[in-house]
């Protein structure tokens, strides 16, 4: 196992409009003095992440992403490969990050989507940023598959919803907030709400896989509650993702694990 080169590092799943309570997360430990020195994320993930290394705030992003209406950052189109434009998500990125480029990035970001072509998930790390964050972001049927380099990419949440795996053996402290868990759903009729419900049911379990991975683990049931398309919650996902937080660091197990952690900083990666 190589050593580890960061001393926090943090996994933000897709999940789509239930994403706002990443940012909620975020603001509760920074409000506690963790910040994470690198961060992996999938779909909703990885645009909190961006924003977040590009050196915005919890709040300020929350500002960002917060629409009046739906139709800010998705679009119903005449089907052909996806049945939604999410181009207002892609202008929203555009007008407010700083960073073109991972490498421009404050804070390492790995954003994962899913290749089509080859059947595999693929770890973002370097180049154009935006172009791969909305690959990342891109469910399946919803929304059109986003070309790289002739490859098609989708959702990252096909293949890895929660990606933890380009991380865990390089930082002092993990931790992990995922947002997709799956309830009782009242209503599943409609061809979009269908579609949406089969994409969440298959990556539901990866809280139950990955979930010992972490030192810290942020899954609210609660966000049950709240469809992936529902944006206009914004500010209740927010604080949801807040207060769940601030009661985990409430615990006193996880305060020593805090502090074994993180009294001590990690060695660098030989070579690196």
């Amino acid at each position: 196992m190589p050593e580890e080169k960061y001393k926090t590092g943090l996994v933000l799943s897709g999940g789509g409009a239930r994403g706002f309570a990443h940012l909620g997360v975020l603001q509760a430990l920074n409000e506690s003095d963790i910040f994470p020195d690198i961060i992996a994320g999938t779909s909703a993930g990885s645009l909190a992440g961006a924003l977040y290394c590009d050196g915005h705030s919890p709040r300020e992003i929350l500002k960002i992403m917060k629409p009046q209406s739906k139709l800010d950052l998705m679009r119903p189109v005449i089907p052909r490969d996806g049945l939604l434009d999410i181009s207002g998500i892609a202008k929203l990125l555009k007008a407010n990050l700083k960073a073109k480029r991972f490498e421009e990035l404050k804070i390492p970001l790995i954003v994962c989507a899913t290749d089509l072509n080859n059947a595999r998930p693929v770890y973002f790390s370097k180049g154009e940023l935006v172009t791969a964050l909305i690959a990342s972001s891109s469910i399946p049927l919803l929304f059109k598959p986003v070309i790289i380099n002739k490859i098609y990419y989708v959702d990252g949440g096909v293949l890895d919803n929660f990606p933890v795996k380009p991380i865990e053996n390089k930082c002092k402290m993990l931790i992990g907030s995922f947002v997709n868990p799956v309830g009782y759903e009242a209503t599943t009729s409609g061809f979009i709400t269908i579609a949406v419900r089969i994409f969440m049911l298959d990556q539901a379990k990866e809280v139950e896989e990955k979930g010992d991975k972490f030192d810290i683990l942020i899954a609210p049931p609660e966000l049950t509650k709240y469809s992936i398309l529902g944006v206009e919650k914004a500010d209740e996902l927010f604080e949801l993702g807040y207060k769940k937080t601030k009661e985990k660091l409430r615990d006193l197990e996880i305060q020593k694990a805090i502090s074994d952690k993180l009294t001590n900083p990690p060695a660098p990666l030989k070579g690196g």
